[in-house]
């Protein structure tokens, strides 16, 4: 079976640092699969809020993710920090991936990449929208 490969984009934008919780531990000890998603959604959510955007308002339209990949490289521990750096891919008219390294904070060791694909939506027409041309301009800066 082939593996998931996740490129790097050539830059990060954003960077933050998210601590490992209890929640996010299985019954290995170790960071539940499931959890990496949720810390990932967590630093989207500061990556636009420090943009003065929301994921239910980019310019007027929402986000919604359309598909998600994890390569899991190393484990994390309750009470580690994981230090993500994300960068973006593949814009078109319609979205963007999001693509997020997370790192041990303490070593520096890669503990995981992960894209998520994003579409903008319309809320209230319930429809995909293009992507705001003022949120593009600012990907580009």
């Amino acid at each position: 079976m082939a593996r998931i490969k996740i490129a790097l984009p050539e830059q990060f934008i954003f960077q933050t640092s998210v601590d490992v919780r209890i929640g996010d531990i299985n019954y290995g000890g170790h960071m539940a699969n499931d959890a990496i998603l949720r810390l990932a959604h967590e630093v989207r959510l500061r990556w636009l809020k420090s943009m003065g955007y929301s994921e239910l308002d980019v310019e007027g339209v929402g986000i919604i993710m359309a598909d998600a990949a994890v390569m899991y490289r190393a484990e994390a521990f309750h009470g580690d920090q994981l230090v993500f750096n994300l960068g973006t891919a593949d814009l078109n008219k319609y979205g963007l991936d999001i693509v997020y390294q997370a790192t041990d904070g303490n070593n520096g060791k890669e503990v995981a990449r992960l894209k998520t694909g994003i579409v903008f939506f319309d809320y209230q027409t319930r429809q995909v929208a293009a992507m705001p041309a003022a949120f593009a301009a600012r990907l580009h800066q």
